[in-house]
């Protein structure tokens, strides 16, 4: 079978290739799946040089997520059988023509999405899940406003508020990214991502500021997001794609009565398994029922991977990438 392999840990993904390997054989609770997309994250980049947290031992297979059918079980499995179609994740080993996971770690592919669409929505709508309804506690009909809109968990996180009855602001670094989150999900309005949005977001609210603000970037829009919120309002960390780590005087939020909250979906369902689980079912239903709808921004043979990498790293992907193994 063909895989995306990596060999060693080195820069610009050097250590990694598209290699044949032999078709696993599922061992006692595994299944074995026929790969027909898998998304490409960010960790997926960083992986292949050693700079994320998770590092499998030398050589792994990449990819965090996919779509697929089921082509084999192990011992013990109930419940799967060849030929269900499903989606689901293992941290690495997405990016070949079979790969073997768990049976717990998959779940029925919605029938409303296509291979393409069912390999991008799991993480990143399980990410925006928890950042607005757990960690966020938002309501309909409150302000949401979404740095890094056009990217995949962003743009999920604009579809899911939507559904959710909230009022979305997005904000995006350009006019083609704010026109293409218009097109697809008709989010209230639409923000550069440059600074004084601050400005912007407070005429748009009538100086209130946002109930709920979702932040993948960090650095001066974390900083300058504390200036923009409302009373009482909930700042949800997400992660540093700026590069900067800010900080926050405790003042701040002491006078503004917002909260700063982490969000880290994975971890979530791993310390709360049934809330996860809960978690889980929710964005399959949002998705079997057709109230949230995943955006590929390209889909490309295993072959192209660099390529797929390299949209990612030029940071003009809107929405999600997928590989076809």
């Amino acid at each position: 079978m063909r895989a995306l392999q990596v060999r060693a840990l080195l820069p610009d993904h050097a250590g990694a290739a598209v290699v044949d390997l032999p078709v696993p054989e599922p061992g006692p609770g595994e299944v074995r799946v026929r790969v027909r997309a898998a998304a490409v994250n960010f960790p997926d980049l960083l992986m292949t040089g050693g700079g994320y947290q998770l590092k499998p031992d030398l050589p792994f297979v990449s990819g965090l997520e996919f779509a697929g059918e089921v082509d084999a079980v192990g011992e013990g499995v109930a419940g799967w059988r060849a030929g269900d179609a499903v989606v689901g994740g293992n941290r690495f080993g997405a990016m070949a023509e079979y790969t073997l996971v768990p049976a717990g770690a998959l779940r029925p592919k919605p029938d409303a999405l296509g291979w393409e669409e069912a390999a991008a929505y799991p993480v990143a709508y399980l990410t925006a899940y928890v950042a607005l309804v757990r960690c966020g506690k938002i309501e309909a009909g409150e302000t949401l406003l979404v740095h890094g809109a056009a990217g995949g968990v962003g743009l999920a996180t604009v579809d899911l508020a939507k559904a959710l009855g909230a009022k979305v602001i997005a904000a995006a670094s350009s006019a083609a990214k704010r026109d293409a989150i218009v097109k697809f999900y008709g989010p209230d309005a639409v923000i550069a991502a440059e600074p004084g949005f601050r400005e912007e977001v407070k005429a748009l609210t009538g100086g209130k500021g946002a109930d709920v603000i979702f932040d993948p970037v960090g650095g001066d829009v974390f900083d300058e997001s504390t200036r923009c919120i409302a009373f009482g309002g909930r700042l949800l960390v997400i992660g540093f794609a700026s590069g900067r780590i800010p900080k926050v005087s405790v003042n701040m939020p002491l006078i503004k009565g917002f909260s700063v909250v982490g969000v880290r979906a994975g971890e979530y369902g791993r310390r709360f398994p049934d809330r996860g689980a809960e978690n889980v079912a929710a964005i399959d239903a949002l998705a079997a029922e057709g109230r949230i709808r995943p955006h590929v921004h390209a889909a490309l043979d295993l072959a192209d991977w660099r390529e797929a990498f390299a949209m990612l790293e030029r940071r003009e992907v809107i929405g999600k990438v997928v590989l076809r193994p």
